[in-house]
């Protein structure tokens, strides 16, 4: 449900418009160097209103530690991390209790919790969880550092609105008055050979169930991803050039029969249109059973891909970091 991972697992806590967001992280290993300032950078990628087609909701972001820490040290009891919301409207969101929003799980929330759940900027569906998740991908990057310092996990925007200009997308969307969509790619360099297993816990597997715990992500891709459906057997396998199982190509994307091979990991993911649009839509409202036009108010992104790549960082750094673990404990 809100649990994920098996020995680096995160169980995550909140509601967008509650008095906090928060995390908790089992199976941090003991002796982590770590503080608030460590989050700084990865926090303000996330960040709404920084950049041009993000939400103008705005907060302060700064990690509160509960419990995991001493002494400036992860103890390897549970990491209790939260994030207070400061700067919430829930006024905007009164009208969705007889209108749900299209795209949003007003509708299916309220259908699985029998009306009770906190429907306030999408309760405990927001986005506003994935900051959670980057923090969370903070303490396994530093994991995966303390195994190899050269490690990297680097997530970039590569198409706006199908275009590559990114600026140009976007702007495509302002003229529109709507909100549109992304492509993110995310490159992790530098790994060992060996993580992830045959079958259900491949690494693609995991990866995948993570990536899609991320709020509109609509599709995923490793590799050559979808292309290789054109391409011929002897132009898709990967050469081995030597013994380190360094490939001549990356068609496979760094993982091979379910396990990581040494090249860089690559995927991407498919982001969709934020579902909240100012643009004028006909939808069911439930009390009345009649369709009446809806333009969803509030704050929201006309981009979600503009905030998704450190996220996106996140959820493979932690995949990874479990994965490590489960390798040196097994």
């Amino acid at each position: 449900m809100n649990s994920f991972g098996t020995i680096f697992r995160l169980n995550i806590f909140g509601e967008s418009h509650g008095p906090a967001v928060g995390i908790v992280i089992d199976g941090c290993p003991p002796g982590i160097a770590l503080c608030a300032g460590d989050f700084i950078a990865d926090i303000e990628r996330r960040k709404g209103g920084v950049q041009r087609g993000t939400t103008p909701r705005k907060e302060d972001d700064v990690p509160n530690f509960l419990s995991g820490i001493f002494n400036g040290k992860t103890t390897g009891a549970p990491l209790t991390i939260t994030f207070a919301n400061n700067n919430t409207r829930s006024a905007d969101y009164e009208k969705l209790r007889s209108i749900p929003r299209p795209g949003h799980a007003d509708f299916v929330a309220s259908k699985k919790f029998n009306g009770f759940e906190d429907y306030r900027g999408g309760g405990h569906f927001s986005g506003r969880l994935t900051v959670c998740i980057v923090a969370a991908g903070v303490v396994a990057k530093k994991i995966l550092r303390s195994v190899n310092e050269e490690i990297r996990c680097e997530a970039t925007i590569t198409e706006i609105g199908g275009e590559r200009n990114l600026e140009k997308g976007l702007q495509n969307a302002i003229d529109a008055k709507d909100s549109v969509g992304g492509i993110v790619e995310c490159v992790v360099t530098n790994l060992p050979i060996g993580l992830g297993e045959p079958f259900f816990n491949s690494a693609e597997s995991l990866i995948s169930h993570a990536v899609f715990s991320i709020p509109a992500i609509k599709g995923i891709e490793f590799g050559a991803g979808f292309a290789a459906a054109k391409m011929f057997g002897s132009e898709h396998n990967d050469a081995i050039v030597d013994k380190t199982g360094k490939t001549a190509t990356n068609y496979a994307g760094g993982i091979v029969g379910g396990i990581t091979n040494g090249n860089d990991l690559v995927f991407r993911v498919v982001v969709k249109p934020t579902s909240s649009t100012p643009k004028e839509q006909n939808t069911l409202n439930i009390e009345t059973e009649e369709i009446e036009s809806f333009s969803v108010k509030g704050r929201h992104d006309l981009c979600i891909a503009l905030r998704v790549p450190v996220v996106l960082e996140a959820v493979a750094a932690c995949v990874l970091a479990d994965l490590l673990l489960l390798r040196v404990d097994g």
